[in-house]
């Protein structure tokens, strides 16, 4: 598959501060990646170094080829990106605001409307942008970040403001371009959102990457037990919880479910004398660890001295 993004062994210091130290990995097309990581992990400053807006101290950054902090970096037409917190002009429309970014990127005027349907703004294309609220003003944001059909998409907390339906739109928006060969890099706090859209994850702390892959490698590496609940008939929970006291600590849940915190190696084997023939367990519900669980594993377990 190939690499829209490369950054080898990359550093940024900010005087004294590194905010970046030795990163590495690619980015490929037809991709979605979460960027995770707390306040000051890095997250901003690696968008910011691959769009060309500061360069990096050591190491190479490569964006579709080319290096994007060069003074001729063409391929940006081809990036679309939505920082953290959007401002826009107040005393303009959304539709002149949207035109304005559209001669920017050197696109016709005729994808302007189409776009503002397609965010839900077509009903507000002609009110002024500072009658806007949080969330039409994020919706404003993504439309510019569409424009062109962009091959790498660069979102720093997109859907932050927008209300679940809306949010749901989306993430359908993203998946589209995916699906078409974009790379999409989404860096937010929502981790149960991205848990459930990601392909792969690269977790930042304290400038450092400290964990990069899928859910399942990442719960491969980090060993995880994944918990196990049972929900039981009333008149047979004391002869489930009797018979499974063996296997480990069982624990009661809500009055008629036992809960129990499966290691890796035991899993299927926990699974396999929970529902043995003649137990009264109506139902089984395994839940491996989530990303917001291994998120808390790997800042913990690689800890970055200061």
């Amino acid at each position: 598959m190939t690499a829209t993004v490369e950054i080898a062994k990359v550093t940024k210091r900010f005087g004294k501060v590194e905010a970046v130290r030795d990163v590495s990995f690619s980015l490929p097309e037809g991709a979605t990646i979460a960027l995770v990581g707390h306040n000051g992990a890095g997250k901003t400053t690696l968008l910011k170094l691959m769009l060309g807006l500061i360069r990096p101290s050591q190491g190479r950054i490569a964006v579709l080829g080319e290096d994007p902090a060069a003074g001729e970096f063409a391929a940006r037409r081809h990036l679309g990106y939505l920082p953290e917190n959007v401002s826009f002009n107040a005393a303009l429309t959304g539709r002149e605001t949207l035109a304005f970014y559209a001669r920017l990127k050197r696109e016709g005027g005729d994808a302007v409307a189409p776009l503002l349907e397609r965010v839900g703004l077509g009903h507000a294309a002609d009110r002024r942008v500072g009658t806007y609220s949080k969330g039409m003003r994020q919706r404003l944001g993504l439309a510019q970040a569409l424009l062109g059909e962009p091959r790498i998409l660069l979102l720093d907390e997109p859907t932050t403001g927008l209300d679940p339906a809306l949010r749901q739109s989306f993430y359908e928006i993203v998946e589209a371009l995916r699906r078409r060969g974009a790379t999409v890099l989404l860096s937010s706090h929502a981790l149960t959102e991205l848990e459930e859209r990601a392909g792969r994850v690269v977790i930042m702390n304290r400038g450092l990457k400290v964990a990069d892959g899928s859910l399942d490698e990442l719960r491969h590496i980090a060993r995880l037990p994944t918990r196990i609940r049972l929900t039981v008939a009333a008149s047979g929970l004391a002869e489930v919880e009797g018979r499974l006291a063996p296997l480990g600590a069982w624990r009661r849940v809500n009055g008629h479910m036992l809960e129990i915190d499966a290691a890796p190696d035991r899993k299927i084997e926990l699974l396999r004398r929970a529902t043995a023939e003649g137990l009264p367990v109506e139902d089984v519900e395994v839940a491996p660890p989530t990303l917001d669980e291994l998120y808390a594993h790997f800042l913990r377990s690689q800890e970055v001295p200061l």
